[in-house]
């Protein structure tokens, strides 16, 4: 860049960081942080594990946002000091220096607003997400026993905790549906974007002949409620079955009739829940699921009727994929929703899907 650019460069970035600047109320954050970490001095604050890795995690969010603009900031008052330097002296190396500080500047910028993208009332919570394979038997059950591996490999990669909440084993191989919590900040924010049906283009390992099949799994993501949150549930709508767990989960497994399924009949919306040894908490649990389930609907709702007012026609069936998994007859991974692709199918695979999210999130803010 000619130094006029870098001029025009820097002024971009300027208002950049004044855009951040008025949407974060670094006041209010530091004020927050300040509460929180009063709190963790509470007697009995550790007596409750999960009530204080959520202040924690909110007191670390927190940290991080106005951290992270505090080096953005100082990031670029650096860049403008050595601008003026290369304005005056016109030192060759030094304006590489620069150009090259500006592009890393460039990337924390992109990467900072994608952080402040997570702003929606329920994006720090823990999500919710299953799987469900559509017909097609053991190839897509296979598919979607990928996903489930896809998506623990990219918590683990972002440190988060991983709870199968319902697992139903495939008839010969992966599995007919699964429930997973995935506990951590923001976590569903991010899985959002994984919200929809997911298509698998393959030669079959189960078919003798070599050919190639197509394969769909519907994934399905919603935020856990915290307590607070009030959803009317009747209980006179609700039918509620006990049966014996199936699939992993120890030697309590078979023993007794502790998994739970609750049908809320007015919907047709079925949970089940069967990870704990006990009845009365795998019921607690499904609970939790269906009110995250019946509030999903609510808001589905009012989102069509917007698009309704709006004039919007959005396909919504099984056949409306949001991505495509492409192993033969080459290898790719595109989103239909952003145009993103990507070659190194293995790498998606092994949990790499942060440039998908990315590209998603940044293209709903746009939209």
């Amino acid at each position: 860049m000619d130094i006029a650019e870098i001029r025009n460069e820097l002024s971009r970035m300027a208002a950049k960081l004044a855009d951040f600047r008025g949407s974060l109320d670094l006041a209010d954050k530091e004020e927050r942080i300040a509460e929180l970490e009063e709190k963790m001095t509470e007697p009995g604050f550790w007596d409750n594990p999960d009530t204080s890795k959520t202040v924690i995690d909110e007191t670390n969010a927190l940290k991080e946002t106005t951290r992270g603009f505090q080096e953005l900031s100082e990031l670029f008052e650096s860049l403008e000091i050595s601008y003026e330097l290369v304005k005056e002296e016109g030192d060759a190396e030094l304006q590489e220096d620069l150009d090259e500080g500006i592009r890393e500047l460039n990337e924390k910028l992109k990467d900072y607003e994608l952080h402040m993208l997570l702003s929606e009332p329920y994006d720090k919570n823990n999500a919710i997400l299953e799987l469900h394979p559509g017909a097609g038997g053991t190839e897509s059950q296979d598919w979607a026993s990928m996903l489930l591996r896809m998506y623990k490999r990219w918590a683990d990669n972002k440190g988060f905790s991983v709870e199968t909440l319902d697992y139903l084993a495939g008839d010969e191989a992966g599995v007919k549906s699964v429930t997973l919590l995935i506990k951590g900040h923001n976590a569903y924010g991010y899985l959002k974007a994984e919200k929809g049906v997911h298509r698998l283009v393959r030669i079959s390992p189960f078919d003798s002949s070599g050919r190639r099949h197509t394969s769909f799994v519907s994934c399905d993501v919603m935020p856990e409620l915290s307590d607070d949150v009030e959803v009317d549930i009747n209980t006179e709508d609700l039918k509620i079955d006990t049966y014996r767990s199936s699939g992993a989960g120890g030697q309590h497994v078979n023993t007794t009739d502790s998994a739970v399924r609750i049908t809320h009949l007015p919907t047709n919306t079925v949970v089940t829940c069967q990870n704990e040894r006990s009845q009365i908490k795998n019921r607690e649990q499904a609970m939790k699921l269906l009110s995250a389930k019946l509030y999903q609907l609510k808001i589905e709702e009012q989102q069509k009727e917007l698009a309704e007012i709006k004039g919007e026609q959005k396909e919504i069936g099984w056949g409306s994929q949001i991505r495509s998994y492409v192993f033969h007859p080459y290898n790719m991974v595109k989103d239909h929703r952003t145009n993103y692709e990507i070659g190194n199918t293995s790498a998606v695979m092994d949990g790499s899907i942060d440039p998908f999210i990315n590209e998603y999130l940044r293209s709903s803010m746009n939209a």
